[in-house]
Protein backbone atom coordinates (compact mmCIF):
# COMPACT_ATOMS: atom_id res chain seq x y z
CA UNK A 1 0.00 0.00 0.00
CA UNK A 2 0.85 3.53 -0.78
CA UNK A 3 -0.39 6.62 -0.14
CA UNK A 4 -0.12 8.70 -2.99
CA UNK A 5 2.56 11.16 -1.24
CA UNK A 6 5.43 11.41 -3.55
CA UNK A 7 8.62 10.77 -1.77
CA UNK A 8 11.37 11.08 -3.64
CA UNK A 9 12.43 11.72 -7.85
CA UNK A 10 14.63 9.30 -9.11
CA UNK A 11 16.06 9.19 -12.57
CA UNK A 12 15.10 6.04 -14.91
CA UNK A 13 18.74 5.19 -16.25
CA UNK A 14 18.85 2.18 -18.13
CA UNK A 15 16.81 -0.14 -19.49
CA UNK A 16 17.53 -3.30 -20.85
CA UNK A 17 15.49 -5.96 -22.62
CA UNK A 18 14.36 -9.54 -20.30
CA UNK A 19 13.96 -11.25 -23.77
CA UNK A 20 14.16 -11.19 -27.66
CA UNK A 21 10.41 -11.12 -27.67
CA UNK A 22 7.98 -7.95 -28.51
CA UNK A 23 6.04 -9.03 -25.43
CA UNK A 24 9.56 -9.55 -22.97
CA UNK A 25 9.73 -7.16 -20.00
CA UNK A 26 12.37 -4.77 -19.14
CA UNK A 27 15.20 -4.73 -16.35
CA UNK A 28 15.15 -0.97 -15.44
CA UNK A 29 17.79 0.35 -13.39
CA UNK A 30 16.83 3.44 -11.34
CA UNK A 31 19.06 6.15 -9.27
CA UNK A 32 17.61 7.77 -6.08
CA UNK A 33 18.48 10.04 -4.19
CA UNK A 34 21.79 10.29 -1.73
CA UNK A 35 20.14 8.01 1.53
CA UNK A 36 16.81 6.96 0.34
CA UNK A 37 17.28 3.33 -0.43
CA UNK A 38 18.80 3.46 3.24
CA UNK A 39 16.33 1.48 4.51
CA UNK A 40 15.27 -0.82 1.63
CA UNK A 41 15.95 -4.74 0.97
CA UNK A 42 15.60 -7.04 -1.77
CA UNK A 43 12.03 -7.96 -2.60
CA UNK A 44 10.75 -4.24 -0.83
CA UNK A 45 8.28 -2.25 -3.13
CA UNK A 46 8.69 1.04 -4.49
CA UNK A 47 5.99 2.86 -6.91
CA UNK A 48 7.74 4.18 -9.82
CA UNK A 49 5.61 6.83 -11.47
CA UNK A 50 2.62 4.82 -9.72
CA UNK A 51 3.19 1.61 -10.60
CA UNK A 52 4.35 -0.99 -7.83
CA UNK A 53 7.36 -2.45 -8.36
CA UNK A 54 9.54 -5.54 -6.91
CA UNK A 55 13.06 -4.56 -6.26
CA UNK A 56 15.13 -7.05 -7.55
CA UNK A 57 18.85 -5.99 -7.30
CA UNK A 58 20.05 -3.41 -4.80
CA UNK A 59 23.33 -1.17 -4.86
CA UNK A 60 22.52 1.74 -2.01
CA UNK A 61 26.06 2.84 -1.36
CA UNK A 62 25.52 3.73 -5.01
CA UNK A 63 21.86 5.05 -4.46
CA UNK A 64 20.94 2.63 -7.16
CA UNK A 65 18.07 -0.40 -7.34
CA UNK A 66 16.55 -2.61 -10.44
CA UNK A 67 13.47 -3.50 -10.57
CA UNK A 68 11.37 -5.88 -13.39
CA UNK A 69 8.37 -5.01 -15.14
CA UNK A 70 6.79 -7.44 -17.37
CA UNK A 71 5.97 -6.94 -20.99
CA UNK A 72 1.95 -7.29 -19.22
CA UNK A 73 2.13 -4.38 -17.25
CA UNK A 74 4.49 -2.21 -19.75
CA UNK A 75 1.04 -2.41 -21.96
CA UNK A 76 -1.24 -0.93 -19.07
CA UNK A 77 1.58 2.08 -18.03
CA UNK A 78 3.54 5.06 -19.56
CA UNK A 79 6.98 6.46 -18.89
CA UNK A 80 8.65 3.40 -17.56
CA UNK A 81 9.79 1.91 -21.05
CA UNK A 82 12.87 4.98 -21.36
CA UNK A 83 15.30 6.99 -19.50
CA UNK A 84 13.87 9.85 -17.43
CA UNK A 85 12.61 11.13 -14.12
CA UNK A 86 10.47 9.34 -12.40
CA UNK A 87 7.88 9.76 -9.15
CA UNK A 88 9.06 7.54 -5.83
CA UNK A 89 7.64 6.34 -3.12
CA UNK A 90 8.12 3.81 -0.94
CA UNK A 91 5.46 1.03 0.50
CA UNK A 92 3.51 2.03 3.57
CA UNK A 93 4.95 0.47 7.22
CA UNK A 94 2.20 0.05 9.85
CA UNK A 95 2.31 3.17 11.96
CA UNK A 96 3.35 5.38 9.59
CA UNK A 97 1.23 8.66 8.82
CA UNK A 98 -1.44 8.42 6.17
CA UNK A 99 -0.61 11.96 4.62
CA UNK A 100 -2.68 11.30 1.30
CA UNK A 101 -4.77 8.69 0.05
CA UNK A 102 -5.17 5.00 0.26
CA UNK A 103 -3.27 3.78 -2.71
CA UNK A 104 -2.35 0.46 -4.13
CA UNK A 105 0.28 1.37 -6.71
CA UNK A 106 -1.75 -0.73 -9.33
CA UNK A 107 -2.55 1.57 -12.67
CA UNK A 108 -5.95 1.63 -13.54
CA UNK A 109 -5.94 2.96 -17.20
CA UNK A 110 -3.66 5.29 -18.90
CA UNK A 111 -4.66 9.17 -19.75
CA UNK A 112 -3.25 12.32 -21.29
CA UNK A 113 -2.60 15.68 -20.30
CA UNK A 114 -5.13 18.25 -22.51
CA UNK A 115 -3.72 21.04 -20.92
CA UNK A 116 -2.14 22.92 -17.97
CA UNK A 117 -2.09 26.59 -17.28
CA UNK A 118 -1.20 29.18 -14.32
CA UNK A 119 -4.18 30.00 -11.87
CA UNK A 120 -3.37 31.82 -9.60
CA UNK A 121 -1.14 30.78 -7.05
CA UNK A 122 -1.34 27.30 -8.53
CA UNK A 123 -1.34 25.66 -11.76
CA UNK A 124 -4.74 23.81 -13.18
CA UNK A 125 -4.42 20.61 -15.24
CA UNK A 126 -6.95 18.95 -17.09
CA UNK A 127 -6.29 15.54 -17.73
CA UNK A 128 -8.53 13.14 -20.15
CA UNK A 129 -9.56 9.97 -18.61
CA UNK A 130 -10.32 6.84 -20.58
CA UNK A 131 -14.30 5.60 -20.34
CA UNK A 132 -13.94 2.64 -18.48
CA UNK A 133 -12.29 5.09 -15.62
CA UNK A 134 -15.02 7.78 -15.70
CA UNK A 135 -17.84 6.41 -13.58
CA UNK A 136 -14.68 5.81 -10.02
CA UNK A 137 -14.12 9.66 -10.21
CA UNK A 138 -15.78 12.36 -8.72
CA UNK A 139 -15.67 16.08 -7.47
CA UNK A 140 -13.68 15.62 -4.20
CA UNK A 141 -12.84 12.34 -4.63
CA UNK A 142 -9.43 10.93 -5.41
CA UNK A 143 -7.20 10.25 -8.29
CA UNK A 144 -3.37 9.42 -8.62
CA UNK A 145 -2.05 10.88 -11.73
CA UNK A 146 1.71 8.99 -11.89
CA UNK A 147 1.73 8.70 -8.50
CA UNK A 148 1.06 11.61 -7.15
CA UNK A 149 -2.96 11.26 -5.11
CA UNK A 150 -4.67 14.47 -6.27
CA UNK A 151 -8.21 16.37 -5.43
CA UNK A 152 -10.76 16.26 -8.81
CA UNK A 153 -11.99 19.67 -8.32
CA UNK A 154 -14.40 19.52 -11.80
CA UNK A 155 -15.79 16.59 -13.87
CA UNK A 156 -16.77 17.15 -17.26
CA UNK A 157 -18.18 13.79 -18.89
CA UNK A 158 -17.34 13.27 -22.44
CA UNK A 159 -18.29 10.41 -25.16
CA UNK A 160 -14.98 8.74 -24.66
CA UNK A 161 -14.32 9.40 -21.11
CA UNK A 162 -14.11 12.33 -19.09
CA UNK A 163 -12.22 15.46 -18.53
CA UNK A 164 -10.40 15.72 -14.85
CA UNK A 165 -9.60 19.47 -13.67
CA UNK A 166 -7.10 19.56 -10.92
CA UNK A 167 -4.94 22.38 -9.22
CA UNK A 168 -1.32 21.83 -8.19
CA UNK A 169 0.07 23.96 -5.36
CA UNK A 170 3.88 25.24 -5.96
CA UNK A 171 4.86 22.56 -3.74
CA UNK A 172 3.20 19.50 -5.84
CA UNK A 173 5.16 21.16 -8.88
CA UNK A 174 8.64 21.99 -7.17
CA UNK A 175 8.69 17.55 -5.38
CA UNK A 176 6.92 15.50 -8.22
CA UNK A 177 7.69 15.38 -12.19
CA UNK A 178 4.33 16.55 -12.98
CA UNK A 179 5.85 19.77 -13.52
CA UNK A 180 7.18 18.33 -16.36
CA UNK A 181 3.76 17.37 -18.18
CA UNK A 182 2.54 19.09 -21.24
CA UNK A 183 -0.52 18.49 -23.34
CA UNK A 184 -0.38 15.66 -24.67
CA UNK A 185 2.00 13.74 -22.16
CA UNK A 186 0.36 10.10 -21.21
CA UNK A 187 -0.02 9.75 -17.15
CA UNK A 188 -0.53 6.69 -15.46
CA UNK A 189 -3.89 6.77 -13.29
CA UNK A 190 -5.33 4.42 -10.39
CA UNK A 191 -8.83 5.80 -9.16
CA UNK A 192 -9.70 5.82 -5.74
CA UNK A 193 -9.82 2.80 -3.91
CA UNK A 194 -12.85 2.87 -2.10
CA UNK A 195 -14.94 3.75 -4.98
CA UNK A 196 -13.91 0.23 -6.63
CA UNK A 197 -15.62 -1.40 -4.48
CA UNK A 198 -18.45 0.58 -4.02
CA UNK A 199 -19.59 0.45 -7.96
CA UNK A 200 -18.67 -3.86 -7.52
CA UNK A 201 -21.33 -3.72 -4.50
CA UNK A 202 -24.00 -2.05 -6.86
CA UNK A 203 -23.20 -4.20 -9.69
CA UNK A 204 -23.00 -7.27 -8.89
CA UNK A 205 -25.55 -9.87 -9.24
CA UNK A 206 -27.45 -10.66 -5.28
CA UNK A 207 -28.38 -14.29 -4.19
CA UNK A 208 -32.01 -15.54 -4.06
CA UNK A 209 -31.57 -14.40 -0.47
CA UNK A 210 -31.19 -10.89 -0.98
CA UNK A 211 -27.69 -11.29 0.12
CA UNK A 212 -24.70 -10.38 -1.79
Amino acid sequence: MFTGIVSAIGTLMVVRALGATPNSGLRLSITAPQDYLGGVALGDSIALNGACMTVAALDAANHRFEVDISGESLARTSGLDRPGRVNLELALRAGDRLGGHLVSGHVDGVGSIDWMRAAGESTEMVVLCPIELARFIAVKGSLVVNGVSLTVNRVDDRTDGCAVSINLIPHTLANTTLGELQAGSRVNLEVDLIARYVERLASAPRSPRGDM
